[in-house]
């Protein structure tokens, strides 16, 4: 058990402990109160009544006659009644308490009161013993003979020292503040152990399933834990996937560098030949080597870095520009028609143009010649957001690869006769998340591939002369 078990646990006891004691005192002192006025000697008619029968009784017939007519008395007026000897001893072994003996004794030595109307009698048996009866004063005196139907009153809540009430509640409180400390804590020694796993490199530890059904917020710190789990295996995944891929796409230019330069040496009359391979082979390692950085510092950095306002319609304007330069040996055309004047942007203006013009670089790239290109971009100022959607008509992607294709260095089956190492969409991809956008692709209805990109819209600035 840790500490904050033992925390919880005596904090909680020691909570109850005190209510309880607290509680208790205060119940003993009303008690206590209680018992203190039923030291009162009870008087009036029905009094009298009740201590002439009961004398009566003991006059004629000694302790058997009475105990025979108490049995058909109510047991209030039975358990308040008092026959006390000479040595101050209840004659049925009740209680008789000091002041209440004493009262007694003064009325019956009292003089002018008929003795047939005195509350306290004095009896002499047959057998020639003496006895003192009286009734104890406790609420309203019911007649002998009214009946049965007078409940006894609650016994004392705490009649005594209240030592075996006192461990009684010690040991429940206890009790209860163990099962609630456990019960808190152990979620918490979950994780902590789920923690200590994760440090050790097990990515797969999930604390939900010994969790179970709870629900409160260590339960969702628990979930919180198996998601941050899930983003570190992806991560780790993704990074040791990233350095396969990029081992196995460099090998292909290393190797073709090694041949070309094998080749200079055999042939040394083909000697610059095998230097203009060699350069463009660097080159080709030098781009990949700066997307391979770009890649790295999308997923490393923070949407917020390098913020600026730009025009959205004015950069795709620029990338349609340098596109249709390109297009045009292909006779190509690319149709550009924005529905607005301005679609005003928050971000990095550099890094949005390139995974723009990556994704336009893409249609033109699987377009055949003759085609068309159409760059469709739409503000929507009610929900604030602009939506650009890129359409070719190519010979479309298989549906089972649409999503894989933003991922980096997937080679899809209708590019794999054209340059690249599929990384462009992948770029893409990681620029627009960084903007709070999202990317999606799918086929086109009679044949090639769209491709939607979704960013928020800034509010336009007022104008200012």
């Amino acid at each position: 058990m840790g500490r904050l078990f033992w925390k919880i646990l005596f904090g909680f006891w020691l909570t109850l402990l005190t209510v309880a004691l607290i509680s208790g005192t205060l119940s003993y002192l009303y008690v206590s109160n209680r018992l203190s006025r039923m030291a009162d000697v009870a008087g009036g008619p029905r009094a009298a009544v009740t201590s002439s029968a009961a004398a009566a009784a003991l006059h004629y017939g000694g302790l058997p006659e009475l105990n025979s007519m108490l049995d058909a008395w109510p047991p209030f007026v039975r358990d308040h009644l008092r026959v006390v000897d000479a040595q101050g001893r209840d004659a049925f072994g009740l209680s008789v308490p000091p002041a209440s003996l004493a009262e007694a004794r003064r009325r019956a030595s009292q003089e002018g009161e008929p003795p047939k109307e005195r509350s306290v009698q004095t009896a002499l048996t047959p057998a020639g013993q003496r006895y003192l009866v009286f009734i104890l004063a406790e609420g309203p005196m019911p007649h002998p003979l009214a009946g049965s139907n007078h409940l006894h009153p609650p016994a004392p809540l705490w009649p005594g020292p209240p030592f075996g009430t006192i461990l009684i509640v010690s040991l429940g409180s206890l009790l209860f503040s163990a099962v609630l400390a456990w019960y808190l804590t152990r979620p918490l020694r979950l994780l902590s152990g789920a923690f200590t796993r994760l440090a050790d490199g097990d990515l797969e530890t999930r604390v939900a399933p010994a969790i179970g059904r709870r629900r409160d917020e260590i339960a969702d710190l628990g979930h919180d834990f198996d998601r941050m789990a899930e983003r570190l295996k992806a991560l780790v995944t993704a990074q040791r996937q990233l350095l396969h891929d990029v081992s196995h796409e460099l090998r292909s230019p290393l190797g073709r560098l090694q041949v070309a330069v094998g080749l200079a040496r055999q042939q040394p009359d083909k000697l610059d030949a095998s230097l203009d391979r060699v350069e463009r082979e660097a080159g080709r390692l030098d781009q990949l080597v700066g997307e391979i950085l770009t890649l790295s510092q999308l997923e490393a950095s923070k949407p917020t870095e390098s913020d600026e306002f730009f025009d959205l319609i004015e950069l795709l304007h620029s990338i349609v520009d340098d596109a249709r330069f390109e297009a045009a040996g292909r006779a190509i055309s690319i149709d550009f028609a924005p529905a607005g004047r301005e679609a005003l942007m928050r971000g990095r203006a550099e890094l949005l143009h390139r995974a723009l013009e990556n994704i336009v670089r893409n249609a033109l790239k699987h377009s055949p010649t003759g085609r068309t290109i159409d760059i469709d971009l739409l503000c929507d100022v009610d929900q604030a957001i602009v939506r650009v959607r890129v359409s070719d008509r190519g010979p479309g992607v298989d549906p089972g690869q649409l999503a894989a294709m933003f991922e980096p260095f997937v080679q899809l089956d209708t590019s794999r006769t054209t340059p690249g190492w599929g990384l462009g969409l992948a770029i893409a991809q990681r620029a627009i998340t960084a903007h709070h956008g999202t990317v999606s692709a799918a086929n086109r209805p009679g044949g090639g591939l769209t491709v939607s990109v979704t960013l928020p819209l800034q509010p336009a600035l007022p104008d200012t002369d």
